[in-house]
């Protein structure tokens, strides 16, 4: 039997116990008094009374409501004692009995205490709560796969359980933990407490189910080691990933990648454009937007929080700050409030990154892998920094020769600082594009009034690379991937419909676009017939791209 259960019972019996203890002392004073109360009525008042008498009149005074028909015997001195004395009692009594008896009952009856069991199967369990565990929880809603978090703060899991959560109360280090949890019947679990503590978690799990997927979330590179050995199947370092999906950005814009893609000839160019606040076209559907048609303009993707969508769906709700990859005139969004981002054909000469903690030492050498100068700022000096000094300041910015950089990535760990050096930024040197780091998702859309034209939250980005990780088959592009567009012909395909070829799911990649007889199709319908002159534009990670390429030409 479950250790709980144990403990639920010893607690019953217990209070059977004293709830028997109390009344039996009860019973035992009351006769009491009422044997001295008649014999002090027949010894000293000359009255004689009926024990039922004595006992009444004995509970009138021990509740201090309603007595007084014995009063006139009451004028003799002993039996006034006996009457203070049981008047005294009855009060110390009431005293004693509400803080013993009568409030640890009200709470016992009034207890909501959260669950510590469920009934779910085939579930993901996410140990710890946060907003990066708020993302995850939203893909996973998404794809329709159940989860459960586990949190050893009760007024935490309360809180979830009343805005519609799954959610247990528990220490998740303990293997009894997982058990209530369901371990056994789940298929992976998020270790989202600390670097200390998410090991001990991962071996608890692993005992309970070896078989589920394990994966945890650190800080630093330097815990990595330990929680692989602990038996993590996967660690998200988040810092490092952050800081690498900021420099990819910094490489190349999703529209020079869809450019350099395809066909130059057909001559039709891409551009993003972030959707500001105030937009016209926040909260409406794709589909609903008449201007989309009515210019011509075609959505090809866009980035929607920290993840890409490729060829989002018509009912797709644009949020404040999307950012929407379009082709056509595209120049008529700035009219209903959309802002066009800087684009910057070929490869970056140089990259600005301002803060040299985790987020910046991550892009500074992902952009140097990529033979990408950089200039590195911070207001400590250290190894590798160029410029020592605030990055709030015109000098500062003066000193890292922004005139001639391609982008200036804001890695600082501060969320005003980074606020404010946007708005300094743009007034410096207005066409620099800013991608900025944040670490409260509140801030974002204040980063983006401040002028940046990129902005990746902590949690987002760690939310996404967690969800790509656990949901199988999963489409999600986030700003980490390394995904691609590319164009080739398919005659393995020819003649079938998309529905008919099924790509996506054989391949990974998603059929953005069509290019045929120099015209470029987008918005494809399932049902579309593949011809023999067309060219496929596809989007996927690298390894899905060799896979599409292998399927749709039939190459071995």
């Amino acid at each position: 039997m479950p250790d709980r259960f144990l403990e639920e019972d010893a607690q019953s019996t217990n209070w059977r116990l004293r709830i028997s203890l109390a009344l039996a002392t009860v019973f035992v004073i009351v006769l009491s008094y009422a044997l001295i109360y008649r014999w002090a009525m027949a010894a000293f008042a000359n009255e004689q009374i009926s024990l039922i008498h004595s006992i009444r009149v004995v509970v009138e005074i021990l509740t201090t409501a309603g007595f007084g028909g014995d009063t006139a015997a009451w004028e003799h001195d002993v039996i006034g004692l006996m009457v203070l004395l049981m008047n005294i009692s009855g009060v110390l009594f009431v005293f004693l009995a509400i803080p013993l008896f009568a409030v640890p009952m009200f709470r016992q009856a009034l207890d909501t205490s959260p669950p510590t069991t469920t009934d779910l199967t085939d579930h993901v369990i996410i140990c710890g709560h946060s907003a990066m565990d708020d993302v995850l929880r939203d893909e996973l809603e998404s794809a329709g796969r159940p989860y459960l978090f586990v949190d050893s703060d009760p007024e935490e899991v309360t809180r979830l359980i009343e805005t519609g959560e799954d959610a247990i109360y528990g220490n998740a280090e303990r293997v009894q933990t997982l058990q209530n949890a369901n371990a056994e019947q789940a298929t992976a679990l998020v270790a989202d407490l600390d670097d200390e503590t998410n090991p001990t978690v991962i071996l608890s799990a692993a005992r309970v189910n070896p078989d589920m997927k394990i994966v945890s979330v650190t800080d630093t590179h330097e815990a990595v080691p330990h929680h692989r050995y602990a038996g993590a199947d996967e660690v998200v370092i988040s810092k490092e990933s952050l800081g690498e999906s900021l420099a990819m950005r910094a490489m190349k814009t999703v529209s020079e990648r869809f450019q350099d893609a395809i066909n130059a000839e057909n001559g039709d160019r891409f551009q993003e454009y972030l959707v500001v606040e105030g937009s016209q076209l926040v909260g409406k559907e794709i589909r609903e937007v008449d201007l989309f048609p009515e210019q011509g303009i075609t959505v090809i993707g866009g980035w929607f929080g920290a993840k890409f969508l490729v060829s989002p769906p018509p009912q797709t709700v644009i949020q404040e700050n999307s950012i929407l990859l379009v082709s056509g005139a595209h120049e008529a969004l700035e009219g209903v409030g959309a802002r066009q981002l800087p684009s910057h054909h070929g490869h970056p000469s140089r990259v600005v990154v301002a803060g040299y903690g985790d987020v910046g030492r991550a892009a500074a050498q992902t952009l140097e892998e990529e033979d990408i100068a950089t200039t590195i700022v911070d207001s400590t000096n250290m190894l590798d920094v160029d410029v020592v000094g605030d990055i709030t300041t015109r000098q500062t910015l003066i000193d890292a020769n922004l005139d001639d950089a391609r982008s200036i990535i804001l890695a600082v760990d501060n969320d005003a600082t980074a606020i404010y050096s946007s708005i300094i930024i743009k007034q410096v040197e207005p066409d620099i594009e800013v991608i900025a780091r944040a670490n409260d998702e509140e801030n974002v859309w204040k980063l983006y009034n401040a002028g940046a034209d990129y902005v990746l939250s902590l949690p987002s980005v760690t939310g996404e690379i967690l969800a790509a990780t656990l949901i199988d088959k999963q489409t999600i592009l986030t700003p980490h991937d390394e995904f691609e567009f590319t164009c080739t012909e398919a005659p393995a395909v020819v003649g079938q419909t998309l529905v008919e070829a099924d790509l996506r799911n054989k391949t990974g990649c998603t059929v953005v676009g069509v290019e045929r007889n120099n015209k470029l199709l987008t918005n494809l319908e399932p049902s579309f017939t593949i011809e023999s002159d067309d060219i496929l534009i596809a989007a996927g990670a690298p390894s899905a791209i060799d896979e599409f390429r292998r399927v749709v030409k039939k190459e071995e």
